[in-house]
């Protein structure tokens, strides 16, 4: 971690996601959908942008990895309601990855917190590009529709990266924040074996 101060741009935009979480949970349960996709697609471009931000200005830190795995948490739990919510009729026909996907994914958020008592922000480049691949998925579903071909890709790279968080939680003996991936947890277990 480079950066030891809490104010950062990343740490704000992190807490944002957080904080707007109780209203973008109102909009769903009061059928906003409109001002839904609205306030999610502002926080799947504020979660890019706190990552980049963080690591083009080298504003990295502790607190920060574990503010955007809470916020990450938050986002994936209003988009999860709000698919079913208001997408629901598009997606069941679908639904097998999807429930696939959700499994892998409360798996690795489960195991996480029965090893560590809490999130550690493990951010894998293959869980990055897992957002990057379900946030458009997302912002495409809310604004133009269901798209199948989007939908199948982003749930299985999805699936993948979340097997590949759970092993990598497995070889992990303390908590390690902004892991790369598997390829260099291996790495750099054989060499402390």
């Amino acid at each position: 971690m480079k950066s030891n101060s809490f104010w950062t741009i990343p740490n704000i935009l992190s807490l944002y996601r957080i904080v707007i979480f109780p209203f973008i949970f109102y909009l769903i349960l009061t059928q906003q959908e409109f001002l839904f996709s609205i306030f999610i697609t502002i926080s799947l471009v504020t979660d890019i942008l706190d990552g980049w931000i963080a690591r083009t200005f080298k504003l990295q830190t502790e607190i920060g990895a574990k503010l955007d795995s809470w916020a990450d948490l938050g986002t994936y739990i209003l988009a999860f309601l709000a698919i079913y919510i208001f997408k629901w009729s598009d997606i069941k026909p679908h639904s097998m990855i999807l429930v696939l996907f959700f499994v892998f994914w409360l798996v690795s958020y489960l195991y996480v917190f029965y090893k560590f008592r809490g999130l550690i922000g493990l951010h894998t480049y293959m869980f990055k590009l897992t957002g990057y691949f379900q946030g458009g998925f997302i912002v495409y579903l809310f604004l133009f529709g269901f798209q199948p071909i989007v939908f199948y890709f982003a749930l299985i790279w999805g699936t993948i990266a979340c097997i590949e968080e759970i092993i990598i939680i497995a070889l992990l003996r303390e908590p390690k924040t902004n892991v790369k991936g598997l390829y260099w947890v291996l790495k750099n277990h054989s060499k402390n074996t």
